[in-house]
């Protein structure tokens, strides 16, 4: 069986040639982006992005949720990708990010189909299953604080509908979840939560050591 390759920087840069297709708009956001505290790290890569618009794009879906904006890079991807009608709720901790984000969302013309809502995302999410909006999202992608990934996915494949995605960011994170010195909440409930998707018969699963791991899943 091959091995994965390992990509450094001489064959990543032989991908963004044939693959990337980074515009102004996210170029300049994902710089201005990299010179915030941290902002280099927490953003995910143009590649992934790219990816997230690729999946929403050809699922043909119309309503996207979002868990965790930050500046709202992979929101604009997926945003852009929507057909004319659809809508993307991202949600947020708190209104810092998603307000650099929205300079970037107009001038990509795609503002008008973004919905932020602001506060602790477990609690938006079952406010919004209280709502009635279960089995509404065709995609659901997940990058947020990890300590509470269990319960977003959770609560995600309640608002996912059957057929659905839900997109699992940063679930190899940083390499942490095979190293046994690292016992925090972080990589605990990434651990948890890949554990639960492994043993969940109520989904299809595959896990891509792409970026810093993405988990695909299906609501069957």
């Amino acid at each position: 069986m091959a091995n994965q390759l390992a990509a450094g920087s001489e064959l990543l840069a032989y991908v963004r040639e044939f693959s990337l297709r980074e515009d102004a708009v996210l170029r300049d956001l994902r710089r201005a982006t990299a010179e915030l505290p941290g902002g280099e790290a927490m953003q995910v890569m143009a590649e992934e992005g790219q990816f997230l618009a690729f999946l929403v794009a050809v699922t043909g879906v119309t309503d996207v949720l979002e868990i965790g904006t930050f500046t709202g890079y992979s929101t604009l991807c997926m945003a852009r990708a929507l057909p004319p009608g659809g809508k993307l709720i991202t949600c947020d901790v708190t209104d810092r990010w998603p307000e650099i984000a929205a300079d970037y969302w107009r001038r990509a013309g795609v503002h008008e189909r973004i919905d932020v809502r602001i506060g602790r995302a477990v609690e938006t999410l079952e406010a919004m299953v209280s709502d009635g909006c279960s089995d509404r999202f065709g995609l659901v992608f997940i990058d947020a604080d990890k300590a509470n990934y269990p319960a977003y996915y959770e609560l995600a494949l309640r608002l996912v509908r059957p057929g659905g995605l839900v997109v699992v960011d940063n679930t190899l994170f940083f390499g942490r979840v095979v190293d046994p010195a690292a016992d925090d909440a972080e990589t605990a409930g990434v651990r948890e939560v890949n554990a639960r998707i492994r043993d969940d018969r109520r989904v299809d699963v595959s896990m891509l050591p792409m970026a810093d791991g993405i988990t695909l899943v299906r609501r069957r």
